[in-house]
């Protein structure tokens, strides 16, 4: 019964957000069981989040592959002799940018939609398609994952504390059933943009690299043999290009009319316009520090 008193109290909360005539709603949901309350509550939620634009899938699919390939840049450092201060810029990037992987794929799956997850062999990409979870009998996403933060940037200020988020908290969608279809791909970007993925040969093998701000196969490779001093310069000099290729990225994304209009997704591709920018400026002083101290040696 409490279950059911709370999802009431979230449908009208969300009603009053989202539909004018509230009050209508909440008199036509007075009569209904905790069940029925819940099924609406969720067709409620999945209403929300079906709002968004093909800009924004692009825009999360596109920037879970630009953003996999800054973790395997960043994953050189520790065994090819990075100075201290890159290492633990290497390692804040992982940190950061592995987190916004697995929020922009639970964006992605949430939605019903297919969500890349990036793998390296080496310098080359593999990607898995993640599927979403099937829609259950009660009415909704079977494992939406929807965590506290999501539902309350969904309900305004509302307070959510009472609510149980013990089934979504911690969720790994790597080990998701995504019903045995195992997409692998070879793939590195020049022809992403424009492709028919329904009719696409899941074995080919493709290119990153026009993909803005990218790296190439050889700029790659050349920084995975690098060592020492010589790793940083190539390391920073890189990431401020793969970092300025995101912050393109973001600024199309908001050029696109009607785009980025949810809440969550705004809030993703602002944090990471900014968190760029802020390394891209601290990458060039710390490049520029080198530089000078090569010409005084």
């Amino acid at each position: 019964m409490k279950k059911g008193i709370l999802i009431s109290s979230l449908l009208c909360a969300f009603c009053a957000f989202s539909i004018p005539q509230n009050s209508v709603v909440a008199q036509e949901t007075s009569t209904l069981t905790p069940a029925e309350l819940e099924k609406l509550y969720w067709e409620r939620i999945q209403e929300k989040l079906s709002i968004y634009t093909d800009a924004d899938v692009k825009f999360m699919e596109d920037m879970i592959v630009h953003h996999s390939q800054a973790l395997v840049m960043s994953q050189f450092a520790p065994t090819n002799g990075a100075s201290e201060e890159v290492q633990v810029l290497a390692a804040r990037i992982i940190n950061a940018q592995l987190d916004e992987i697995n929020i922009m794929q639970r964006w992605l799956l949430d939605r019903g939609l297919d969500a890349p997850n990036v793998e390296y062999n080496g310098i080359e990409s593999i990607i898995t398609m993640l599927q979403p979870a099937k829609k259950d009998d009660g009415g909704h996403m079977s494992d939406p994952s929807m965590n506290k933060e999501d539902a309350m940037m969904m309900h305004g200020d509302m307070d959510m504390e009472g609510m149980d988020h013990s089934e979504h908290e911690g969720m790994d969608h790597e080990g998701m059933d995504h019903e045995g279809s195992d997409h692998r791909m070879h793939m590195d970007h020049s022809e992403h943009e424009g492709m028919d993925h329904d009719n696409m040969d899941h074995s080919m093998h493709m290119d990153h690299s026009n993909m803005v701000g990218m790296l190439s196969l050889e700029q790659l490779a050349e920084l995975r043999d690098a060592q020492g001093p010589l790793f940083d310069e190539l390391f920073l000099e890189y990431m401020i290009q793969h970092h300025t290729g995101a912050v393109v990225m973001v600024e199309e994304l908001f050029s696109y009319d009607g785009a980025a209009q949810g809440v969550s997704t705004y809030k993703l591709a602002s944090d990471i316009q900014v968190d760029q920018r802020t390394e891209i400026a601290r990458m060039q002083q710390m490049l520029n520090e080198r530089v000078v101290s090569s010409v005084e040696e």
